[in-house]
Order: structure tokens, then sequence, then C-alpha cells
């Protein structure tokens, strides 16, 4: 057991997708759930909320002549199919019980989302895979993630981000000599205008108090060793003048 007794772990769509960036990729699902499982062998109660980016985004709406919210509604059910891509990869490779919980109503393919049943899950060892989002447009799965978190009460929040190990002072892609962040608070994360996380998302762990860890999902080892106490990549912290400190 490590330091952290319950973590929700945020996965964005293009982390399932690999290389290729669209759809689903065996070898980073397999690799994908080997970390989770790792995590729960700690003795860790897990969920992880899955984006939906490598099948559709709100932002690609104008692009295909559609809708805003109708096309927050497809990506919302990329999200689904990713959770249960994950689902029949996880419980391929352990004998844990999984479970997908969708905050849009699809009874016969996952749970609704109901926050004491997921506790229930958790407490009993079950891994929980949120799926939809919120289950309402112009919300990315960043903020959700964040009050996932929040609603389980859980002690860390892990965003495990595609080609890059942190939060950056610039474009590390672009900028060679980009200095990585070790610590970092929110108003920082805000005022540096870090595009890590949508700044909704921000603001709402900042004022409840949310510890957040940013780090690479393809970086083996990396889940396990943040809850065995290790500060790889960046933690974000609240400000301090709002805890008081």
């Amino acid at each position: 057991m490590g330091r952290y007794s319950r973590v929700v772990v945020k996965l964005s769509g293009e982390a399932l997708a690999g290389g290729a960036g669209w759809g689903t990729d065996p070898a980073s699902l397999a690799q994908l759930a080997d970390e989770i499982l790792s995590v729960h062998e700690l003795g860790v109660e897990v969920a992880v909320v899955i984006g939906g980016g490598n099948y559709f985004r709100g932002r690609m709406a104008e692009g295909w002549g559609i809708g805003r919210a109708e096309a927050d509604n497809i990506g919302m059910l990329g999200t689904v199919m990713n959770a249960l891509m994950l689902r029949g990869v996880l419980t391929a490779r352990s004998r844990i019980d999984v479970r997908v919980m969708t905050a849009v109503p699809m009874q016969s393919v996952a749970e609704p989302f109901i926050r004491l049943r997921a506790d229930r899950h958790l407490r009993r060892g079950l891994i929980v895979l949120l799926a939809g989002g919120i289950g309402q447009p112009y919300v990315t799965t960043d903020y959700p993630a964040v009050q996932r978190a929040l609603e389980l009460e859980a002690d860390a929040l892990l965003v495990a981000k595609r080609g890059v190990d942190g939060v950056y002072d610039s474009d590390p892609n672009v900028n060679p000599d980009a200095k990585r962040y070790t610590n970092l608070t929110y108003r920082e994360a805000l005022a540096g205008e870090v595009r890590v996380m949508d700044a909704s998302a921000f603001v709402l762990a900042n004022e409840q108090g949310l510890l957040m860890h940013v780090f690479d999902v393809a970086a083996t080892g990396v889940m396990k060793a943040i809850c065995q106490g290790k500060d790889v990549g960046t933690r974000i912290t609240r400000d301090p003048a709002i805890s008081g400190a």
C-alpha cells in the first residue's frame, strides 16, 4: 500500500489510440491495462475517467457541418466505446471485476453512474471505468475527471498525458530548452495559461483542494510509482491562500 488509498485516473482518448492518433491500438490498451492493474495490486482503489477524442471531439463540429451539442453527444458515445474496450482488456488480463458506469443512460451495456454505488464498487475492490463525461455537451472530460475525483473522495487525480511527461513552462515539442515543473499551484497554472487541462477543471480542483499529478501515459511504472510516494512528472496543488496556509 502506498500513500494513496483511492485515486482517479484521467485517460484521454488519444492515449488508447497510440501512435495512430485515431481509433484504438491493442498494444496501447494492453500497456494501459497493465499500468492500472499495477496500481490496483498495491491495494489502491482505482476509478478511471476516459475521454473519447480518438473518435470524435466537439471542436470538430464546424468541419463536419454539425452543431456543437450534437458533436459532443457523439464524443460522449466515443468515451463509452473506449471504456468497453478497456474493460475487455482488463478482464482478459486479470480476474478483477471491472464495471463501466456512464453518465449517459445505456442500461444494456453499462451501469448508470450513481455516486454511492461507485463508492461501494471501489470499496469492494472493483475497478470502475467512468464514461460519458457528465452527460452534458460543451464540457470536455477534464472537468468531469475533477468532479468524479471529488465526488468519490479520491486522494489524488492522476492525469495521463500523451507525448509529454509533465507540465512545462513552454511547449517542449517546440522549445528544446523548455523546463518541466516538479511542483505547481493551480493559480500558477492558470496564470501561465498551462493547457494540460481546461481552466474550469483547474478552478474547481483549486477550490476543493484536489491534488493532481500529470505524467506521461506511455512511461512504464509511473502510475504505480506515484501511488508509492514518488513525485514523478508534475504535482499540482491548491493555492496556499485558499487553504489558509
